[in-house]
Formats: structure tokens, sequence, C-alpha cells
């Protein structure tokens, strides 16, 4: 079992680093599904969504990564509709940092500020997922297999806390929030 942990927590460590390298003659639902894993951004915020949502337990386990799912359609949605956020990816690395921070201090976060900040960020996510869709492509499928990837690197990230978990307790647990809020800061200075 614990293997599976391991294997989980280094496939999310190896995602490229580059922000949003496309997808290639990728289109509708591949596409859609292959999106959320092009960038490092992407994987360890969706990550984090889910190891955050297992340390607040209770119903913020579903909680948290539906929240965060809805509002990713909704800013897609914006996208689609031609509205523009201003820094899209600048939030979506802030996102990495504070979702990061935010299971650092996981026992004194409250559930309703995680909801809101994981919601907040979740629009960017969205934003950018639908902005940077292939044009040749079905819409609807490939926000099904943006949502399908995003759905299950929240599951990785809650078993990557349950696993972690296990081995050294919930304060390692939060300490994996550091390591998460410190490569969104090597992301934002460009090092990763």
């Amino acid at each position: 079992m614990n293997r599976f942990f391991l294997t989980t927590a280094f496939s999310l460590a190896t995602a490229a680093a580059q922000a949003h390298p496309g997808t290639g003659h990728a289109h509708g639902i591949a596409a859609g599904l292959y999106h959320p894993l092009g960038g490092l951004d992407h994987v360890l915020a969706m990550a984090a969504v889910g190891l955050l949502g297992y340390l607040l337990g209770g119903c913020f386990r579903w909680l948290l990564p539906a929240a965060f799912l809805g509002m990713m359609v909704l800013g897609g949605a914006v996208s689609v509709s031609g509205i523009t956020l201003p820094a899209v990816e600048a939030a979506i690395v802030l996102s990495v940092i504070i979702i990061g921070a935010l299971i650092l201090i996981a026992p004194n976060v409250p559930g309703s500020v995680a909801l809101a900040m994981t919601g907040f960020f979740a629009v960017f996510h969205g934003h950018a997922h639908v902005a940077e869709m292939p044009l040749d492509g079905s819409a609807t499928s490939y926000a099904l297999g943006f949502v399908l990837t995003s759905a299950l690197l929240h599951a990785a990230g809650a078993a990557l806390g349950a696993g972690v978990a296990a081995i050294g307790g919930s304060p390692l647990v939060r300490l994996t929030g550091g390591a998460v809020t410190g490569l969104g800061l090597g992301i934002l200075a460009g090092l990763i």
C-alpha cells in the first residue's frame, strides 16, 4: 500500500514543469484529459485541494473537491463567453502557494475559508483550461476531460494524504503543504 502512495507522490512531482505546453494533435476529450497534467502548477494545485480536504475531514473531504470542480466549470464558462480574467497564470501559481500554506496550517483553517479560497482559485484554473482549448475539438468533450482529470488529481491528493498520515501522522501531512508552497514559490520565481 505504501508503494502506491509513493508512486502517486513521485508521479505528481515529475509532471512537466512547463506552464502549458499544449496538447499536440489531441482533440476533444483526449485534449481535456491531458490539459491539467500539462503544467506542474495545475497538478500541484488540484492534488493540494484533495490533500486539504483530507486534512479538514468530514464533509470537506468531498465538498472541497466538488466546489473546486464546480467553480472550475464556471471559470471555463466565463472564458467561453469571451470574458478575460486578469493575471490568470499568476492566480494559478498563487493557488499552489496559498493552498499549500492552508495545508501547512490546516488545524487552524476554518472549512469555510478553505472552501472560499479553493473556489476562488478554481475559477482561474477553469478559465485557463478553456482558453487553451484546441479550436477544432468539441468543447463539451474537452470540458468533460479536464473535469475528470481534475477529479482524479483531487483523489490522488487525498490518497497521498492518507498514505503520508499512515507513515507519519497529520504533522507530516501538513509538512507536505509546506513542500507544495515551496514548489509554488519556485514556479513563481521561474526556478521550476
